[in-house]
Formats: C-alpha cells, structure tokens, sequence
C-alpha cells in the first residue's frame, strides 16, 4: 500500500491554519470598527446630557449622596435584622409574672415577681396621668410615624441651656420599642434596632393602643411596671384616684426611675415633678393656676414596709408557677392572683419551732441548719421551712439541698418488696450477716438479733434486712447471683421511689437500700404522701386555683387526676408497719395522743443527716437536720430533734380537727392496737403479730436488741473497693436510736 506525500501534508496543515488566523484577525478587526461606531453614537446621544458650572455640582452631589445613603440603607438593616427577628415571636407576651399569692383561707399573705398590672383599660386612665406623660415625654406623639425628628431637635435644644434633662429625645413609641425587643445597652446598633422597630410597631399598631402598652410595660422603679401598679405601690390607691401631684410625679418616673423614684429619692422625685407640672403647662394642657395647688402640695409616697410571708414558701411557690406559665396553663397572663394551700397558723407554728429547737438545742448537737415541708395527703403544701434564717440565706434547703436520707429510705425498698408479692408485715426475716462481695452492713454492735418479723425489723431499723430484700427481688427475676440480683433488685427500688414521688436521680450503688443515694426534704415528704392517701402520687403543689388579671379563674388544681403508683394492699402493709416504728420503734417521740402515726426516722453515716419523715391520716411532714457544709453534728439522730420538731409542730395542727385514720388500719378505741392489715401467712409470724407492747419490750430488750443502731466504721475498718466501710453502708450512717419519751 502506498503511503500519502508527508510534504503535502504538511502543506495544507500550514495553509489552513494561515486561513483561520487571517479570519480571526479580520474579524476582530471589524468588531473593533462597529464598537467605534456605537460608542461614537452612544457619546453623542449622552452629550445632549451634559452639564456644566453649578448643575454639574450640584449633580455628582446627589449621586454620591444617593450612592451613600443606599450603603448606609443596607446596613441599617443588616443591624436591624436581629430586632426583627425578635418580632416573629409572640412580641406582645410579657415575659415576667406578677403574682400575688393569698392562703388557704383568701388572705393576701405576699407577691413575688414583677408588680405589673395590665387591667385598667386606656379610657379608664386619668386624663392627668396621659396629659403628664405626653407633655413630657413626646408631645408630638399623635402626629409623628414613630421617629420624630422635630420632637429630638427640640429636647436637644432645651437640655443644653442647663434646665435639666426635661425631655427625651426618643419618642414614646421608640421607648416601647426598646421596653418590648431591647435592653437598656447604650450603642449605635440598640438605637438603630429601636428606630426600625418603632417604625414596625406604628405600622402594625394604632396610637392608643402603642400608648396602654407603654403606660403598662415601662418600668417605674421599686419593681414595678405600668402606671397602675406604680400608683398602688408608691401612693397605695388606685391610678383612677391619684391627684395632678401625684400624676406628675409619676410621669417624672419614665425616664429615670431608678433616680426619682420617691422611696429612694423624694426631693428628686418632688423636683422632677415640678418640671413635669411645667411642661403640662407649655404644651396647653393645664394653666398656670391650675398647678399651683400641686406646686404648693406635692405628693407624698406611703411608706413601704416588708410584706408578712412564708418567704421560703412563696419563693418556692413562684418557681412552681413560672413553669406552670411556661408550660402554657395560664395561656399569655401574666398577672396572676394563685390561692394556695398555705395555713398561716402551722407555717408560723414551724418556723417558731424550729427557730426555738436550734436555739436551745444546736449548740449541743452542733447543728446549724434545719428543714421541714407539711403537706396535705394530696400534696398540698401546707407549709415550708427552708432554712435557720431568711434574711441569712435565701438558700431553700427544703427543696434544693440534696442530702442523704439514711434509714428514711428503707421504706421504698419495703414497699418494693411488698409489691412484689414476696413479702408481707409478718413474713419471717433474718438479722444476720449479709454481704454483697466484699461489702458487709452490720448493725451497731456488731450484733445480729435473728428471725423476727418483717414489721420488727423496720421498727428496729435493722440495716441487713434491706439489702437481703433487695437481693431477693432480683431473685424473683430468674437471676441466682446474689450481686447480679442486687443489682436488678435496686432497679426496682429506684423506680418504685423515683414512681412515689422521688425526683433526684438515684445513684445505684450496694449502700443505696440503707440510704445512700441523695433526695431532697420535699420529695421525702411526697412520696411518703402516697402511703398517707392510699397510693396515689401525690406531687406538692402551691396553687389551688389561679385568676388572671381579670378576676377569671384560670387554672384549678382540682381538675388534676393522681395517678395510683401502690395498690391499697401495699399501702396497708406499709401503714401497719411505719406506725409500729412510732409505737414501738425508734420514733416514740412523735406520738399524738388519739392520733395514729406512721413514719421513719433516718440517720447518715457520721451523724451528718437526722430525719424524721412521718404522716398521719390529715398531714404529711418531712424534717431534716445538718449542716450545709456536711460537718457531722454530735451524734444527732432522726429520733432526736427533727422527731421533736415533727411532734411539736404537729401535735397543735391536729387540735380542732376531725381526724382521718391511715388507710388500712383499723380506727383504735381507747387504749387498743392496730390490726394488722392482712392475716398471718405462719404461726411464726402470727405469734409476732399478737405480741403486746409489754410482751414486745420484754422480747427486744433481751441482749440489747431493742437499741440497735447503724453504727459509724470504726477507725482502720476495712473498705470496698468502692471506698464505702465494709461494716457499714456508704453514706446510710449510724441508724436511728431508740428516741425517750
């Protein structure tokens, strides 16, 4: 086969590319000529535009201030945008409570929040209190668009000659601007965002009703918001009664309330008023002769003295409707009246004792610090003690110190155990050695009393019994390794105790049975309501009903359905047993006559924590004694004073009052016993069943047994790997001595 000529190949490789660039060159060429062409045109037709001397001047003027004032457009609203972002939210939603809080009874007993008050409607304001305020703050009000330049070039001019800051240079609806989205912050971006924001709220609101909300949202010092509220708290009437002077005086407060509010400063707040009552008068409102009374008689403020409360109570209380509010009960009020189960007589009683009791006693046992919550069966808070003194320390141990309850616990691994159908009050038991590994609680003594029933073993608060049952409910599971077990039977005992009304995570460890792990004094005192009501959680609460603003009542904690976490079986056998620790155990000292009780007292490893929890058919009451920084106290145990604080506080609220039996036990005449609630299930156990008092203070005084106690570690006992003494559980501590009469 031939092959092609490479040179004429080559050839007409050369001539085409020579053709293609002699067609780009021409056509370049020619694109150039018709640009020329049209730009020649273009600059003609432009010419006939074209100025020249002061037209050019004043031209590239309005360009460049166009130019500028779009940049600057730009980023105003790029500062703005944050602002609004705000107004995608409910806007208008008063983020702070005002709550006044009345007793059981419909007393007034305190307020806790803002003291705001939206109700009075705007044709119900005095025409002095809008004159006073529109003369002084934005006297162009109804005519301006939000911003009012004239109105800020006219306080400008009439600050700098001296007279005293007597106007503002923002607007009124700039003020709610910033009262509603922003802070007080004083920055170029807080006053753009303010302007933007005042533009938006003229547009989307009228005058009046940008007027109400500014004269019942502006804040006018002593804790107060809006007008109303101002005039009840400085002049103690109503804002429909107050006088020019006093209307004066008021309007003088928007601007500066810190500085003239008249219970901090009175001759400033006079001064202020003096220069409102003057512009009144330049604006046309009033004449001369009208002020002269208010010149010659200015207004004069009640004095503010503290309000009577159960401070700890009402703190605690408030904290509760907040959430509440945020949760969306109260729709968007925010101005509340709650009634709530407060009894001032036993609120005070407690305070009194406890007071007293730390007074005469705490040196003694070097303790500084007590606690105590009563609540109704159903978890009404009766009444809170959260601490020595408030005026020391707002600090509310009742509900926010987390404290280890010891023995006090033992009744949630009971009801677990009766729960689960393996035990009941007489079922035979065994104090003896009981380990998990290398963990062993002993008794105090180190002494171990045998079998007995289970409702003596709670009475005796012995510790291996607890930890026995929390092994065999794992047990029941299918689980034969007694650690393993342990550990599935304290699954139990936690959910039982978190299901009664124990909200604090509980930290599982092998001590937890006998009280290790950490509740708070208003939790005990819940979930022991559940064996006082007959199983039904009984979550405390502050507000029995609620109204808004306008007297509609909002909310009622009636409407609430409990929710049955213990069967009435349960309960019976758990009430039969806590009252034989009151008649027979280690917490004598609680006894009212004619009155059954049921409780337990706990006592932390190191004498750190004392606690009596006990209840009878009308009350509930958790008490607790310590020291905040977990020093130990000498030797105080839950029998001692928290037992003598529970009785002394609640033997009177039982005065006067029908009594309520314990669900489950069967109503004593004089001088006999309670039934046990369910029969024996052996003869073993029906002999402990029918032990008289005498017969059982004979049996448990043999050998000491009766006096069992959870005892300290010694010095160099040995430890679990855990750091927890062998001999004793981490933190459940020396157990409850038998109390005196």
């Amino acid at each position: 086969m031939r092959l092609p000529n490479l040179t004429a190949i080559r050839t007409r490789i050369r001539h085409a590319a020579l053709g293609f660039d002699a067609w780009v060159n021409a056509s370049l060429y020619d694109s150039g000529q018709s640009t020329g062409i049209v730009y020649e045109r273009f600059q003609a037709a432009m010419n006939r535009f074209s100025v020249r001397g002061w037209k050019r001047v004043a031209l590239d003027l309005t360009s460049e201030g166009v130019t500028l004032g779009t940049v600057g457009l730009l980023g105003m609203l790029a500062l703005a945008q944050p602002a609004f972002n705000l107004t995608s939210e409910n806007w208008l939603k008063q983020q702070d409570l005002a709550v006044t809080f009345l007793d059981r009874y419909g007393t007034e007993v305190g307020r806790r929040g803002i003291k705001h008050d939206d109700s009075l409607k705007l044709d119900e304001f005095p025409d002095i209190m809008i004159k006073a305020l529109v003369s002084t703050e934005d006297r162009r009000f109804y005519e301006h668009w939000g911003i009012d330049p004239i109105g800020t070039l006219r306080a400008l001019v009439n600050n700098s000659r001296g007279g005293g800051n007597t106007q503002g240079g923002s607007s009124i609806t700039q003020q709610l601007a910033k009262n509603l989205f922003l802070t007080n912050e004083r920055s170029i971006e807080r006053k753009v965002n303010e302007a933007f924001l005042a533009l938006w709220l003229e547009f989307h609101l009228s005058k009046n009703e940008i007027l109400k909300l500014y004269l019942d949202r502006a804040y006018m010092g002593g804790g107060t918001f809006g007008a109303v509220a101002a005039a009840d708290y400085y002049f103690g009437k109503p804002l429909k009664d107050i006088s020019l002077a006093e209307a004066a005086m008021l309007a003088g407060l928007f601007k500066a309330p810190t500085k003239y509010a008249p219970h901090v400063n009175l001759p400033a707040a006079r001064s202020r008023a003096v220069d409102v009552l003057h512009n009144m008068v330049e604006a046309g409102f009033v004449t001369e002769g009208q002020i002269q009374t208010a010149l010659r008689n200015p207004a004069t403020p009640v004095t503010r003295t503290r309000d009577i409360t159960a401070d700890y109570y009402l703190d605690w209380a408030f904290g509760e409707i907040k959430s509440m509010a945020d949760a969306g009960k109260f729709r968007n009020d925010r101005v509340l009246t709650v009634k709530t189960p407060l009894d001032v007589a036993i609120q005070k009683r407690a305070d009194e004792v406890v007071a007293n009791v730390l007074r005469k006693s705490g040196d003694a046992y070097d303790v500084e610090e007590a606690a105590m919550v009563i609540l109704d069966p159903d978890g009404a808070l009766r009444a809170m003690v959260g601490g020595a003194d408030y005026g020391e320390s707002q600090f509310n141990r009742a509900t926010d110190a987390l404290r280890q309850p010891g023995s006090s616990f033992k009744p949630y691994v009971y009801a677990a155990a009766l729960a689960s159908g393996q035990y009941k009050p007489e079922t035979v038991v065994v104090d003896r050695p009981t380990c998990i590994g290398n963990w062993c609680p002993q008794n105090y003594g180190r002494s171990f009393s045998g079998r007995q029933p289970l409702w003596l073993a709670v009475a005796k608060s012995i510790n291996t019994i607890p930890i026995q049952v929390s092994i065999q409910l794992g047990k029941a599971m299918g689980i034969s390794h007694d650690a393993r077990a342990a550990v599935a039977g304290r699954k139990k005992i936690i959910d039982t105790a978190h299901a009664m009304g124990i909200t604090t995570p509980l930290v599982d460890s092998v001590s937890l049975p006998i009280g290790s792990a950490e509740v708070t004094v208003i939790d005990q005192a819940a979930a022991y309501a559940v064996f006082a009501n007959g199983g039904q959680r009984a979550k405390p609460y502050a507000a029995m009903e609620v109204k808004n603003s306008s007297g509609e009542v909002i909310y009622r904690h009636a409407d609430e359905r409990p929710e049955q976490v213990l069967s009435t079986q349960v309960v019976a056998g758990m009430n039969y047993m806590l009252n034989k620790v009151v008649e027979e155990g280690t917490a004598r000292r609680v006894q009212i006559e004619g009155v059954k009780i049921a409780g337990k007292t706990g006592t932390t490893n190191g004498y750190k924590d004392a606690w009596f929890v006990g209840y009878s058919g009308n009350y509930v009451g958790a008490v607790w004694f310590g020291n905040d920084d977990s020093t130990s106290t000498n030797k105080m145990t839950g029998g001692s004073l928290p037992a003598q604080v529970w009785h002394d506080v609640m033997e009177p609220a039982h005065q006067g009052i029908e009594i309520k039996p314990l669900p489950g036990l069967k109503v004593p005449g004089p001088g006999a016993q309670a039934a046990a609630p369910t029969a024996p299930t052996n003869p073993a156990a029906s002999n402990y069943g029918k032990l008289s008092r005498r017969s059982f203070e004979v049996i448990s005084g043999v050998n000491g047994l009766f006096r069992t106690i959870e005892a300290p570690p010694r010095p160099g006992a040995q430890l679990d790997p855990k750091g927890a003494p062998r001999a004793l559980a981490e933190g459940s501590g020396p157990a409850d001595r038998t109390a005196p009469r």
